[in-house]
């Protein structure tokens, strides 16, 4: 702060501009852009996350003789691919039909546990019966049992049936979902009972209203429904590996953990057929992905 000599031979003070000393001594500083101590953490997370599965990529499209003991190969082939699709040329895998297995039980599940789980999450939030907390709450307390638990007396129910090994000893276990049930039953009682009753003027019955406007305006709802059913489904090992024995009928994970035993000395083909298990989840994200992250968005509020 300087002092002028007034008029009156009085001292003024005079105050310096604070903005421009501060942008004098800030000139030769570089500010760094708005958020980017976000990207300084998200980065390594998501590379984190993405590394296993380049990784697995990599090695799958890697030459036998670099296998996990790069990271990236010096050059990429088929190999690996073909050795798993063929069977090796000399040990005869049915590829194709397991990978047919796993696509028949997947859709059949989980166009099931979406159709049952519309059906009665309607009933649930829309109609009134007697009875209806009691399975409301039978339903919470299912969705917290440990599924584990019921696993021997469902196999014991299957093969009683005598269904054992068969393609409906993989389906029927899984063809309701409990979770369905209660995500349709929370969104369908915050639909307005007008849109209902407007319906039931027009002359829809409860089965027509359900899949002409329920699901319709449940779309993102039902799109993470289905997609969780199916990578879940998917991805199942233990229940399918003991109803079924016989090789026709398994399904790609059994057939892969199985692999790990006289295809232990061939590392590629075992990536290349992870690949192969994760690329059918992978494609159903990215044609499903917008109705997903509007789903979550819903879920969340």
């Amino acid at each position: 702060m300087a002092k002028t000599q007034g008029g009156q031979g009085l001292s003024l003070p005079v105050v310096r501009p604070i903005a421009s000393a501060r942008q004098a001594t800030t000139s030769g500083r570089r500010r760094l852009p708005k958020g980017a101590s976000v990207y300084f953490i998200a980065v390594p997370i998501f590379v984190l996350m993405i590394l296993p599965y380049l990784y697995l990529l990599a090695q799958s499209l890697a030459p036998w003789d670099q296998v996990d003991r790069v990271f990236v190969p010096s050059a990429f082939t088929l190999r690996s691919y073909i050795w798993v699709w063929t069977g090796g040329n000399f040990i005869a895998q049915p590829w194709l039909q397991a990978f047919f297995n796993s696509t028949l039980v997947t859709v059949v599940d989980s166009i099931s546990v979406v159709a049952i789980g519309g059906i009665v999450g309607y009933g649930l939030a829309v109609l009134r019966f007697r009875g209806q907390r009691t399975i409301n709450n039978f339903i919470l307390f299912q969705m917290f049992y440990p599924a584990i638990i019921l696993l021997v007396p469902t196999f014991l129910l299957i093969r009683a049936a005598g269904i054992y090994d068969t393609y409906w000893a993989m389906i029927l276990p899984r063809l309701v979902g409990l979770w369905a049930i209660f995500m349709y039953t929370s969104f369908f009682r915050s639909v307005p009972l007008e849109v209902i009753e407007a319906a039931r003027i027009e002359g829809l019955s409860e089965i027509g209203i359900i899949f002409r406007i329920m699901v319709p305006i449940s779309r993102s709802i039902t799109t993470i429904i289905f997609l969780f059913v199916f990578m879940e489904r998917w991805t199942e090992l233990l229940w399918d590996l003991i109803v079924v024995k016989n090789p026709n009928i398994q399904t790609l994970n059994v057939l892969l953990s199985t692999m790990f035993g006289p295809y232990g000395s061939y590392p590629g083909p075992l990536y290349a057929a992870g690949v192969l298990l994760t690329f059918p989840i992978l494609v159903l994200f990215i044609i499903f992905s917008r109705n997903f992250v509007n789903g979550i968005q819903l879920v969340l509020r």
